[in-house]
């Protein structure tokens, strides 16, 4: 219905046109009316001297580039590489190819979301209040415990490994960053410097800008099919620990896709993309495109009322959202193809197993608390079997119980997830009923695996 209002609103405007068209035609015909000097109609969208050379010069050193840019929308638009590449020379990322030294032209091969805005102003807006922006660097860029992973321990520092080896940085470059982002550092020439670009979803830049508008939409096609599709959100959304991509494709959801998708109209304008171009969601669907009475966002946390990805679940507030108003326009989401009897069921699923997961996990933590208190855990968490069984609960099966219940992947449900959480808090009881009957830690650690997968 929303879809169809939406059309009809277009189908009225082209109307309009056309009868003004009319109008005026006739007018002309009947000589009330003299077109003779309206009818020659300039359209120049050429490009300028030096944005013909930018293009010329790339279509020989990186012809991938050019070629991707040509099959795109912005070069059917005449946005060129020197309008998103361009900066003031006053801007800390601004140098000079060989192909414009000397020049007034200064450019950066980093593209910040700062540039984004300057065409796409609500949707930068909209993506920098999402969990997507700033919040998603903040585990490798701010947290000092994942510093000590990615380096001291991932890194090998721990067994040797010399702790100024281009090699401990490995797992923060080629790994964490390239989903969370991290900070770009430069060098002499205002070029990155240390792996640290390209990044992920919430790269920060030396001019302020934070986020990575071309994870989703990637350079330099930047084609909506594409951000559409669940292969974009599956680069990061998957493996143990959040299995987003593995949960859609087992779901209903996901077999249709499968099933169906190559058939599906994708490149509908953003805003009436809706059922009967697809018959079942993607991720964007539900999380970000206009559907029903509901605007396009780029604020992927509006339509959550949980917090799922942290240790203990709660409903979303502050920073990360406004749960209780993101699980109404969840609802809307699922009422474009769910009666209200379906989907109160699958929301009340997700609010029951969220209740389980809290209650395993909270008397994880009592019994966490309790070791601590009477000096029974170890300062390296990483060589104490409950401190790491506890990791794992939360991080890994926990996430995947909570996760797979909330986008209907039953076997992620159950024996990834809940059947896991059980065996894991039983080992976790059986290590704290030793130390606290015998006042000690056990010598040599029971738990000999990297965790339940």
């Amino acid at each position: 219905m929303a879809r169809a209002r939406k059309l009809f609103i277009v189908l009225v405007t082209v109307f309009m046109v056309a009868a003004a068209f009319s109008v005026l035609w006739a007018a002309e015909k009947n000589g009330s009316l003299n077109l003779d000097g309206l009818r020659e109609i300039t359209i120049d969208q050429g490009y300028t001297k030096d944005a013909a050379k930018c293009v010329e010069c790339h279509a020989k050193k990186t012809p991938g580039i050019v070629e991707s840019w040509k099959s795109g929308r912005m070069s059917h638009a005449a946005v060129s590489c020197i309008d998103c590449h361009s900066v003031k020379k006053s801007s800390p990322m601004a140098g000079q190819c060989e192909g414009i030294k000397g020049s007034k032209i200064f450019i950066s091969p980093m593209v910040s979301p700062k540039t984004c805005a300057r065409c796409h102003p609500a949707e930068v807006e909209q993506f920098s209040k999402s969990g997507h922006a700033r919040l998603a660097g903040v585990p490798v860029l701010e947290k000092d415990k994942f510093q000590k992973l990615m380096y001291h321990l991932e890194g090998g520092v721990f067994a040797g490994n010399d702790k100024d080896a281009p090699s401990v940085s490995t797992v923060r470059a080629a790994g964490c960053q390239s989903c969370h982002g991290g900070e770009v550092q430069l060098g002499p020439d205002n070029r990155p410097i240390n792996n640290t670009w390209p990044g992920g979803i919430g790269e920060r830049y030396p001019d302020g800008g934070i986020g990575n508008c071309t994870v989703c939409h990637t350079r330099h096609n930047f084609d909506l099919k594409e951000a559409r599709k669940p292969e974009a959100c599956a680069s990061c959304h998957l493996g143990p620990d959040h299995p987003d991509i593995e949960i859609y494709l087992s779901s209903k959801h996901g077999q249709q896709f499968l099933a169906h998708g190559d058939e599906w109209k994708w490149d509908s304008a953003p805003g009436v993309w809706e059922p009967g171009d697809y018959t079942a969601p993607t991720c964007a669907t539900c999380h970000m495109s206009g559907i029903g009475d509901l605007n396009t966002t780029h604020n992927i946390n509006e339509r959550l009322k949980w917090d799922l990805v942290h240790p203990r679940s709660v409903v979303r507030s502050g920073e990360r959202g406004n749960g209780e108003k993101g699980d109404k326009l969840m609802r809307q989401v699922c009422s474009n193809c769910h009666a209200k009897t379906h989907t109160d069921v699958q929301r009340s699923n997700l609010d029951n197993a969220v209740d389980l997961y809290n209650f395993y996990f909270d008397k994880a933590t009592a019994m966490k608390n309790d070791l601590k208190s009477k000096n029974l855990l170890k300062d390296d968490p990483w060589s104490d079997g409950f401190q790491e069984l506890n990791y794992y609960l939360w991080h890994h099966t926990g996430r995947r119980a909570r996760q797979g219940t909330a986008m209907f992947g039953a076997d992620y449900t159950q024996w990834h997830g809940f059947f896991q959480i059980f065996q894991v808090y039983k080992d976790m009881e059986d290590i704290y009923d030793y130390r606290i009957k015998n006042n000690k830690i056990e010598e040599l650690s029971t738990v000999m695996n990297s965790g339940p997968e």
